[in-house]
Order: C-alpha cells, then sequence, then structure tokens
C-alpha cells in the first residue's frame, strides 16, 4: 500500500494540478457533453450544433451583418462563413451585399428558415430534462457562467 505524504503548505497548490479541479477541463468537458445531447435533437431539424447556434441568433435579430453575427457568437469570420454557406444551401437563409455599404453582408431568415425555428421549440425542454436540472437552476447556471465569460474576456483585455 503507497504510503501517504505528510501534508505540507506546497501539497495544496499542487493539488490544483489535478485535472478533476480544473475550471477549464470542467466547462471543456461539460461543453462536450452538451452537443453530444444536442446532436439527437437537432438531426430532425438538419443542423448542427454551430449551425443551431446561428440560428437562435437569426430567430432573434436577422439582418445582422457577418461581422454582426461572428461578434455576438464570439466566431471568426473563418469560421462562421462555412457554417453560413451551408445553411444557405440548406435554404435557411440569405447573404445579401448592404445598399449602403458593398462591403458587408447582412444575413436573413427564408420562409424555410422562419420556419425551422417552430420546429426548434422544444430542444429547450428536452435539455433541461437531458440535464436533470429545473428551470431556475438552469437559468442561474446560465446567468452565472455568462458572469464568468464576461470577468475572463475582461482579464484577458490589454489594459486600456
Amino acid at each position: 500500500m503507497p504510503r501517504a505524504k505528510p501534508s505540507t503548505a506546497s501539497d495544496s497548490r499542487e493539488q490544483w494540478l489535478q485535472l478533476d479541479r480544473q475550471l477549464c477541463f470542467a466547462l471543456y468537458s461539460s461543453s462536450l457533453a452538451m452537443t453530444k445531447i444536442y446532436k439527437p435533437l437537432l438531426a430532425p431539424l438538419g443542423l448542427t450544433y454551430p449551425q443551431y447556434l446561428v440560428m437562435l441568433v437569426l430567430w432573434e435579430t436577422e439582418g445582422l451583418s457577418v461581422s454582426q453575427l461572428g461578434q455576438r457568437l464570439s466566431l471568426d469570420s473563418g469560421t462562421l462563413t462555412p457554417l453560413l454557406k451551408r445553411l444557405e444551401q440548406l435554404g435557411h437563409i440569405e447573404r445579401r451585399r448592404a445598399r449602403d455599404d458593398e462591403r458587408r453582408v447582412d444575413i436573413f431568415l427564408t420562409q424555410a428558415g422562419r420556419k425551422l425555428r417552430a420546429q426548434a421549440l422544444d430542444i429547450p425542454g428536452q435539455l433541461a430534462c437531458a440535464s436533470a436540472c429545473d428551470l431556475d437552476e438552469l437559468t442561474a447556471l446560465t446567468q452565472r457562467l455568462h458572469q464568468l465569460r464576461g470577468q475572463l474576456t475582461a482579464a484577458a483585455s490589454p489594459a486600456a
């Protein structure tokens, strides 16, 4: 049987290097589990999880520019452009050059894209069931994660 080392002040710091104590890993592995849950829920809609996120934003506000959509989703244009092209091929969105600025591309839902929203209405409830959390708990967790993201974003930004 291995002998336990006597506790020292440095042990507590070393314990923070254990994988299961890492917030980053808890968030990462939870994200993977979340994506896995979404896959069968989104299959009837013919959407991937990233495509679903784009549609969520557009169901809230359509006519956003590609850069506004990227900011909202924290995605760069290199990641977002293929998603938008695929959603356009599927007939859910239209990309249009802005009349006032030819450099800007705005994104609009098609009729099929609007109809898809009705098919997606049960997905949040199904996710809540899968998480075994009540809506208040999910709301509180979501708010806390938004707060954490804001704090991390501020910490990562260079001082002005």
